[in-house]
């Protein structure tokens, strides 16, 4: 494989199974278009409205009592969607991932149970080194997502791809207008952009108890 599967933004209404089908094949897959230009522009205001608040925290690694700062590991700020801090439109989008929720355990009855989101924002030059997001110690996170919500203007100069690391290939995932999903077990980086790069992610969890601890 060298690519991913790409389907559209009616994979939530005409062809809802087609994302599930493309996890159990592929472990991940792309969704262009969605969410819609409009739907991006305002995420990307509001998560500018957060930051501009300093309502923005840097990102800390591992899990538990193992959690702590690693600017060499990790360099991107956040704030979680369901923070009072952000405003409708994240609250509209987190609902909208609630959805996908539903409809990923419709299909492959993985027993999802919530889902997390966090506003993401690098740094001219930041990144993010090779990991999972599903932790040694737990198996909590089932299906990761990444919404990229960079302007229309980014190119491949700009670099910032998140580079997906699948059996023997690597796939380089441009930050555009569009949606990755893919399991939580499989590893990936954030490489280095000329610019700063948005996005907001999410994990769809089988359990709640150790949620962000």
């Amino acid at each position: 494989m060298t690519a991913l599967p790409a389907l559209g933004a009616d994979v939530f209404s005409r062809t809802p199974s087609a994302l599930a089908e493309a996890l159990h094949e592929s472990g991940a897959c792309w969704i262009a278009g969605w969410p819609n230009a409009a739907q991006v522009s305002t995420l990307r205001d509001d998560l500018r409205e957060v930051q501009a608040a300093a309502g923005l925290s840097p990102a800390a690694v591992g899990h538990h009592k193992d959690r702590h700062l690693r600017s060499d590991i990790r360099t991107d700020s956040t704030c979680w969607l369901d923070d009072t801090r952000c405003g409708e439109p994240a609250r509209t989008f987190l609902a909208q991932l609630g959805d996908v929720r539903t409809m990923l355990n419709r299909s492959l009855f993985l027993g999802l149970d919530a889902v997390e989101a966090h506003y993401a924002a690098y740094p001219s030059g930041g990144g993010y080194a090779r990991h999972r997001d599903r932790f040694h110690d737990s198996d909590a996170r089932v299906v990761s997502w990444v919404t990229y919500l960079n302007a229309d203007d980014w190119n491949q100069e700009d670099g910032g791809a998140l580079r997906l690391h699948l059996k023997d290939v690597q796939i380089d995932v441009r930050p555009v207008a569009g949606s990755l999903c893919f399991l939580s077990e499989l590893e990936h980086e954030v490489l280095p952009a000329r610019r700063e790069r948005f996005s907001i992610a999410a994990w769809f969890r089988r359990s709640a108890d150790d949620r962000r601890r």
